[in-house]
């Protein structure tokens, strides 16, 4: 089977649920160049083959690239093709399916997003709006060189259309302009230039139609003529966004950034996820928690500081056929494992106000005298929780439930970052580990708690956002309020 898929105007949201679908179940993913790259990330194990074409410079030929899905799809293969915006809009979707008929292959379409629609759309700009337009037209910017003269009826489609939408015609805008004008346009319609929309690095120019020609930019870019322009005012939104513009790097582990980086991309942010840190099991493949499990009724308490904690627990604990009747008494260090904790239908007895150990110690301290804790933690940890317990008299067994490792360093444009968020002290550390301090003389950063910040200061830099709740919700909420200023 071959699927001709649509991959949307360049939002990685705007691809939709039946393209997510295939490629998750594709054994090949052939694509042309993306918007962005980042919808790759739904194929599993899929081979991908470039075949993208460039001003002045094809991968392949388009003969070439039908040849390639018949080849393909005769393997016994779930073949993708993978194409920006719909494959019938200016896509060659249609040649390459007949194509595949002529070979008798199946195939199946899946419409993708336009970027005529969506782009004007993100601009602030309808393609049809009551009262002012009933009809618009697609019209293709870049014809097929090998024509000897344009099939574009220029005499009628000026004019018979309330509004126009040129797609790939940054190079030939002159042209585009003057054939308009001769062909009864009025040279004061309103216009507009949009470079890279949907994207976080979104340029929008109004302008009219006759001096849209000396707006300078580089492709990809769409033009509108018509009246819906003059909407963009009231109707813009999307460069509204609090960190519309905003390029920010996410260093938490990957199994843990997604809710951070969807909270970023839905303020208007670009966000680039660069893990410092990876979760492992501990270094005694958990000898000591699956101990303490075997003897959780002796614990009168057990304390998670962190949700990974919480996690991996649960884990080992439905290995020995257990669940949560088998706990006493829980605490959490903060609301993230308290929330973690309530996935598996457990109330925390004890939250402290402040999610850090001086304050969980703190509200231990009038209950763990002569009291057997049980603390299920990360085998590398501050020592002030357990000491300050043991001190209050309780009897403590600690068990490490994971452990944070490296993760490889990618390789990263620091030129383009406006913020790096840190999550943990081990993000911090890892995070100079693997780039040294250079980024950070430059770059702001964010801290998710005291912490996480005191570490960035012992390596001389001081953060530009602090969290006053030491949670992911509060990270968001102190960048929100940085940038609000």
């Amino acid at each position: 089977m071959v699927y001709l898929v649509g991959a949307g105007a360049g939002d990685v949201g705007l691809l939709t649920l039946k393209a997510c679908e295939v490629l998750r179940t594709a054994d090949v993913v052939i694509y042309d160049r993306l918007a962005d790259d980042a919808i790759l990330n739904f194929c599993v194990d899929a081979k991908k083959i470039y075949v993208g074409k460039e001003a002045g410079r094809h991968t392949l030929k388009q003969v070439e690239i039908n040849q390639l899905l018949v080849d393909e799809a005769r393997q016994n293969k779930i073949v993708v093709r993978l194409k920006g915006g719909d494959p019938f809009v200016f896509g060659r979707g249609g040649e390459e399916a007949l194509y595949l008929r002529e070979n008798d292959l199946p195939f199946e379409i899946i419409p993708g997003v336009t970027s005529a629609v969506a782009v004007p759309a993100y601009a602030g700009i309808p393609v049809t709006h009551r009262g002012i337009s009933t009809s618009f037209a697609v019209v293709t910017g870049h014809e097929d060189p090998t024509k000897p003269e344009s099939t574009i009826n220029w005499e009628k489609i000026s004019t018979a259309v309330d509004t126009l939408i040129f797609l790939m015609g940054v190079a030939n805008l002159p042209q585009i302009v003057a054939k308009l004008i001769e062909n009864g346009r009025k040279s004061d319609t309103p216009a507009a230039l949009i470079r890279w929309g949907t994207k976080n690095n979104q340029e929008v120019f109004v302008t009219t139609l006759k001096d849209a020609p000396k707006i300078k930019i580089l492709p990809p870019a769409v033009f509108v003529v018509g009246e819906v322009v003059n909407l963009r005012e009231k109707l813009k939104w999307f460069d509204n966004k609090i960190l519309f513009g905003k390029k920010i790097l996410v260093t938490r582990a990957r199994s843990q950034a997604s809710k951070l980086s969807s909270a970023l991309k839905n303020l208007g942010a670009a966000v680039i996820e660069c893990p410092t840190i990876k979760i492992t099991a501990p270094t005694d493949n958990f000898a000591a928690i699956d101990a303490a499990i075997k003897n959780l009724r002796d614990f009168d308490w057990i304390i998670f500081t962190s949700a990974n904690g919480v996690e991996k627990f649960f884990e080992r604990l439905k290995i020995y056929g257990l669940d949560a009747r088998a706990l006493n008494k829980v605490a959490a260090i903060g609301a993230a494992t308290a929330e973690k904790l309530s996935n598996f239908g457990i109330i925390a007895d004890v939250v402290p106000e402040n999610f850090v150990a001086e304050s969980l110690a703190a509200s231990l301290k009038d209950f763990v005298a002569d009291k057997k804790v049980l603390l299920a933690r990360a085998e590398v940890a501050r020592e002030i929780l357990p000491e300050t317990l043991k001190n209050f008299g309780a009897k403590v067994t600690i068990a490490p439930i994971y452990k944070t490792i490296p993760e490889i360093p990618a390789q990263i444009d620091f030129n383009t970052i406006d913020l790096i968020t840190f999550t943990s002290s081990s993000t911090v550390e890892n995070f100079f580990a693997a780039y040294g301090v250079a980024p950070l003389q430059k770059i702001k950063s964010a801290a998710i708690g005291p912490i996480t910040a005191q570490t960035l200061k012992d390596f001389g830099v001081n953060p530009a956002v602090i969290a006053e709740k030491f949670t992911i919700n509060g990270l968001i909420e102190a960048i929100k309020d940085y940038y609000g200023q």
